[in-house]
């Protein structure tokens, strides 16, 4: 089973684009999740693209800005952010979708489509797990997930973990289920309080660590018994207000990049050595 581990662009957003992706390049990662606003110029879309060709990375286009509160305007502006990207190679699309506030059905018309998306362009959406979208908790998600057999997503349990001031040790059916649709991950650890913990090197966020890491394992292993033959990878520790700053100053408390690097030599040793 092969790893593929994403670099975000996010928090990176300042550096030109050949820069970057020299530098995720240089680092050891396979290629960059790019969180594209709704509102980007197509300019900068190609120069992207032109890049993570010229560096030989894979991109992983991802979702983030429908904001929109009107249900119409919302899907509008949803179908075009998808008919933006399809030109675009990608190995899969990570979407950040619908609201918590829609009703099941609204959100549902908009995992449609995205599925149609998927149809006519044979580039799979996985629906990440994040607050204020659809999928913000762990109990809403097992709803959608046990109603629509054919729902995947991108897991990114720091969320959950924050929305429900919790491990989650209370919902492991909820869990499971998730575990066993997830396509995608997102490797960033959280903590009741937070969904970003200061570093993720530093011993006192261990316990956190801990059952982040024994989902992930669940995801790879369950991946490795169904056959599949690429897992892929994104950690994505970002800057403020993700990462806690020191008051006045305004200095982060760590690293964004560092702390990127080392989940993804961390999750590198744990895996492939094993895989």
């Amino acid at each position: 089973m092969k790893f593929k581990f994403f670099c975000p662009r996010w928090g990176s957003e300042n550096i030109s684009w050949d820069l970057f992706c020299q530098r995720v390049k240089n680092e050891g990662y396979d290629g960059v999740e790019y969180g594209i606003p709704n509102e980007v110029e197509i300019r900068e879309l190609d120069e992207a693209w032109q890049s993570f060709e010229k560096h030989g990375l894979d991109v992983i286009p991802q979702h983030y800005g429908t904001y929109d509160a009107d249900f119409s305007r919302h899907f509008d502006n949803y179908a075009g952010w998808l008919e933006m990207v399809r030109p675009y190679p990608a190995l899969k699309i990570d979407s950040q979708t619908g609201k918590d506030y829609f009703s099941f059905e609204r959100n549902k018309r908009l995992i449609e489509l995205a599925a149609e998306h998927t149809r006519l362009s044979g580039v799979a959406v996985f629906h990440e797990t994040h607050r204020n979208k659809f999928t913000f908790a762990a109990h809403i998600t097992f709803e959608y997930l046990s109603r629509l057999p054919d729902l995947r997503i991108t897991l990114d349990a720091s969320h959950w973990v924050n929305v429900a001031e919790s491990f989650l040790e209370d919902q492991q059916e909820a869990m499971d289920l998730a575990i066993l649709r997830t396509e995608h991950i997102h490797a960033r650890v959280g903590y009741p309080e937070g969904p970003q913990v200061p570093d993720p090197a530093a011993p006192e966020w261990n316990e956190a660590l801990q059952f982040h890491l024994n989902w992930w394992d669940k995801v790879v292993e369950r991946k490795r018994l169904e056959g599949e033959t690429l897992v892929t990878i994104t950690p994505e520790f970002g800057p403020y207000p993700y990462m806690v700053h020191l008051p006045y100053s305004q200095k982060p408390v760590s690293d964004q990049w560092a702390n990127n690097v080392y989940m993804m030599n961390l999750l590198k040793e744990r895996y492939q050595k094993s895989y």
